[in-house]
């Protein structure tokens, strides 16, 4: 065998600009792996609710009465038409806007015009169909595959992983959601996020301001990729941060849930997070999340998302758009990526276990 026979190489094209391999993504990949949702904060009352799409498929999140969260598909069990019209809201009962049937908080059928007409018709058994539900550490994820395995099964440690670095994270609530449009597939974008072999050359205040790179690696555990380092020596911190106030204070880590969520912490215990929204082949937005305790103000963590919106989030989209480009042309067919057998923040091995991961699930 030669030395060629053994690289490992870069997905195909096709896999990023075929629009028929997105539409199978979305009936297998992204129908079959836990999905953001939103925050428990979003919904804190009972009734309240708000909408959302997976998967292309339309969806609602509910707080019922005895304060779960439900998530049901957004479609009336009568003839079709959806339920949720607003993007959020409160309410006592599900009323679809079309012959006005209505259904309780849990889903299940309770009146509509002249039903009682209809021989043979049991209203106990018309409920609105469930979408598998699971709330980590504040955050709602949902699954459109009624047979998923829990969470803590896909990405096993995680959950008390997160609560050791950030043990406030029942009292955080968002601060500030900053939405990016991206004209490039959502794993280009994915890919990006979860190797650091680019960081030096473009990143210079993530590099020199917040991480230390010759401590950065990136670890495959389950079915999360796992970024850690160290914070640059405090001095040169672009934030103040206070070592003593917990023992991963001055700890950078990531914990990316595949396909499309990753919990960031940054020294000094401030979580932050990314979430991917795949809208075309060719297009995705992405979500950085800000949280504070309460959703109180933060002076230090507002400046923070400004600057990394105006560094790290600016230099990306400029790369990841110069990748999709390239992609769409005939002078590429997918390159030798960097394996390093010591890993660490040269090598790009973490992009092995993804591109595993997309033809597993699109059985390719």
């Amino acid at each position: 065998m030669s030395n060629h026979d053994s690289l490992i190489f870069a997905l195909e094209p096709k896999y990023y600009n075929d629009p028929a391999i997105y539409e199978k993504e979305k009936q297998t990949l992204l129908a079959t792996t836990w999905q953001f949702a939103g925050h428990i904060s979003q919904i804190p009352n009972k009734g309240d609710y708000f909408r959302l799409e997976i998967a292309g498929e339309s969806l609602f999140c509910v707080r019922d009465r005895k304060g779960d969260i439900r998530t049901f598909y957004n479609v009336c069990q009568h003839r079709g038409h959806e339920i949720v019209q607003n993007e959020s809201g409160n309410t006592r009962m599900l009323v679809c806007p079309y012959h006005t049937w209505g259904y309780d908080l849990t889903g299940q059928l309770r009146n509509g015009p002249n039903l009682d007409s209809v021989r043979g018709l049991d209203k106990g058994k018309i409920c609105l169909p469930q979408v598998s539900t699971e709330i980590f550490c504040g955050f709602i994820f949902v699954n459109l595959d009624p047979n998923a395995k829990p969470m803590d099964e896909v990405f096993p440690g995680v959950r008390d992983e997160l609560r050791e670095y950030v043990p406030h994270i029942d009292e955080l609530k968002p601060l500030e959601f900053v939405e990016i449009f991206e004209n490039c597939n959502w794993k280009v974008s994915v890919e990006n996020y979860s190797e650091c072999y680019h960081c030096g050359a473009n990143h210079k205040t993530f590099v020199d301001g917040v991480i230390k790179p010759e401590t950065y690696n990136v670890k495959h555990v389950g079915h999360t990729l796992q970024h850690t380092t160290e914070c640059q020596n405090l001095e040169r911190m672009t934030y103040p941060v206070d070592p003593t106030s917990n023992a991963y204070a001055t700890r950078y880590k990531s914990w990316f849930l595949w396909p499309g969520f990753s919990f960031q912490v940054y020294p000094g215990n401030v979580l932050n997070t990314y979430h991917w929204r795949p809208v075309a082949v060719d297009k995705v937005l992405v979500y950085r999340g800000w949280y504070t305790i309460g959703g109180e103000e933060s002076d230090v963590i507002r400046q923070l998302a400004k600057q990394d919106h105006d560094t790290t989030v600016a230099e990306d989209l400029v790369l990841v758009e110069s990748v999709q480009r390239g992609l769409n042309s005939r002078g590429y067919r997918g390159g030798p990526l960097v394996v390093d057998p010591e890993e660490g923040v040269m090598s790009e091995h973490s992009l092995v276990a993804i591109h595993n991961w997309v033809r597993e699930a699109i059985n390719d």
